[in-house]
């Protein structure tokens, strides 16, 4: 894993002194198992309450059929979540496999099988991780309407790094039957 912080944005952790950059990132949530809506919620509430990450935007949520799922699988709802923090990424992987388990997500091995929460981060600022554990930037999110329409909505100018711009890729793939819900809207504590 390589990675090059921003110089000029620094954090200094006040018990030691060490110097951490604050890192833009870039999650995308989906669920398609139970209460759909409230898992997503959930995981937005339990991000809030992360020490070290500061929610900068939550995006509409949208209905999305699952791609490449077994047969019999239902839609997903998913969003995106922009926040700033001075976590490594190998804590970013933890805390969000921790609120995965919270919401009852079982791996068992099946791809793309359907899931009460899926939290996948898209960038950490503009780290390359190429390790079996976590892949930066995410390798499928530049083909994945339902991570690039949310994310447009939130950031038209946004950039997933060694991809292109978020505008284009959605441009390239189309809609993919990414479908809006205005009826269902994510709320960030203050």
């Amino acid at each position: 894993m390589t990675e090059t912080p921003n110089p000029h944005i620094i954090d200094a952790d006040t018990l030691t002194g060490e110097m951490r950059p604050i890192r833009r990132t870039v999650i995308s949530l989906g669920s398609n198992l139970g209460d759909r809506f409230a898992n997503l919620q959930g995981a937005v509430d339990a991000l809030a309450d992360t020490p070290d990450v500061w929610i900068t935007g939550v995006s509409a949520v949208y209905e999305t059929a699952p791609v490449a799922s077994p047969d019999g699988s239902e839609d997903f709802l998913n969003a995106v979540v922009l926040f700033d923090t001075t976590l490594s990424a190998a804590r970013l992987v933890d805390r969000v496999q921790a609120i995965e388990d919270a919401y009852g997500r079982e791996r068992d091995g099946i791809v793309n099988a359907p899931r009460t929460l899926d939290v996948d981060l898209i960038v950490v600022g503009d780290r390359r991780s190429k390790e079996d554990w976590l892949q930066l930037p995410h390798p499928r999110a530049a083909e994945r309407a339902f991570v690039l329409q949310p994310w447009f909505d939130l950031e038209p100018d946004a950039e997933i790094p060694d991809f292109g711009k978020v505008a284009d890729l959605l441009a390239a793939v189309g809609d993919q039957g990414v479908r809006r819900r205005d009826d269902l809207v994510l709320s960030t504590p203050s």
